[in-house]
């Protein structure tokens, strides 16, 4: 399959993930209430660079082909630096820099992230849209959502996970309101090649 055929094809998953994702999560059935963050965040343990292996498609990540990243770095005012970055379709690359600022002191796992020149997102103070909502015990991979539970990221140290592990992450996804189905494997080198929902796996 060439490049731009999956592009297509992945586009195609994309669009009729939004529509799903548009269904389970809202109408009468949905939750009142955000999805719940995890008891206690270690910010100095959090830092550092995460592989995105599953999201639930946003505008800004279709771009994406592969070897979606993270790196989050402690900034002089004691906010969370973000930096985010990926191989485009065309093989070029994607970045862009941003701000985390710890909203819920409680328990330092609700974050409002802004990003320069991004409407809605380009101030530094806001409202909580990255909810750090299951985390492993060993800070090795990550679930994080927002409070409409519209967004969603499975974000690892390593480019791979296992099986069992995959289990987890989908259970903890369905506690946290979310279908497993909203969310599209994201290739990277050296781990998974394909673009598929988390719940065809």
């Amino acid at each position: 399959m060439t490049t731009h055929r999956a592009a297509r094809r992945a586009l195609g998953l994309v669009a009729a993930l939004i529509a799903f994702g548009a269904v389970t999560t809202g109408g009468a059935g949905a939750a009142p209430t955000g999805p719940a963050p995890v008891p206690a965040l270690d910010l100095d343990r959090y830092l550092g660079t995460w592989n995105q292996l599953a999201a639930v498609p946003q505008p800004f990540n279709l771009e994406c082909a592969r070897d979606t990243r993270a790196e989050y770095t402690l900034d002089p005012q004691g906010n969370i630096g973000v930096y985010n970055q990926c191989v485009t379709w065309s093989g070029g690359r994607n970045e862009i820099r941003g701000t985390a600022k710890v909203n819920d002191p409680v328990t330092r796992a609700q974050l409002h992230v802004s990003f320069p020149g991004v409407p809605g997102q380009d101030g530094l103070d806001g409202p909580t849209n990255y909810i750090v909502t299951a985390l492993a015990p060993d800070y090795s991979w990550a679930l994080v959502t927002d409070p409409s539970r519209l967004s969603g990221f499975v974000l690892a140290r390593d480019v791979a996970l296992d099986a069992p592990t995959w289990d987890r992450i989908r259970a903890e996804i369905t506690a946290a309101g979310q279908s497993p189905c909203m969310y599209l494997s994201s290739p990277t080198s050296g781990g998974r090649s394909d673009i598929a929902p988390l719940c065809l796996r």
